[in-house]
């Protein structure tokens, strides 16, 4: 294994948050309660298994010499999460909406009986 936070403490904490970012991103991308579309799913899916795998491969493979560091591993998975709860909020707000609203019923009201005439 390759994780020594004592001697490359930027590396091996690297490779931990590629390991959690694409596991979080995996989660949410299998998880079909986002209101997530297809399309957007299956991309948190295919990011994820990315990170994951290159974490996997720097913490276990690698055998020293050059890496890369992915910036966008830590910023999309931030976005990806709000991008969930705004979606999940947005779609419960749609759900309460079509709920149908109990309209008031017209009562009927009497009318007062008008006067008789007088011809006189």
């Amino acid at each position: 294994m390759n994780l020594d936070f004592s001697a490359e403490p930027l590396f091996s904490w690297y490779v931990v948050l590629l390991f959690i970012s694409g596991a979080a991103m995996l989660i949410l991308g299998a998880i079909n309660s986002s209101g997530l579309s297809k399309g957007w799913r299956a991309f948190n899916v295919i990011a994820g298994v990315g990170f994951m795998g290159y974490g996997i491969y720097l913490g276990f493979i690698f055998q020293g010499g050059t890496y890369i560091v992915f910036f966008k591993a830590f910023i999309l998975p931030v976005m990806v999460i709000v991008n969930f709860f705004r979606s999940r909020s947005h779609r419960k707000a749609t759900a309460a909406a079509r709920q149908p609203v109990a309209t008031p019923q017209p009562v009927a009201v009497a009318q007062p009986e008008p006067a008789p005439e007088h011809h006189g």
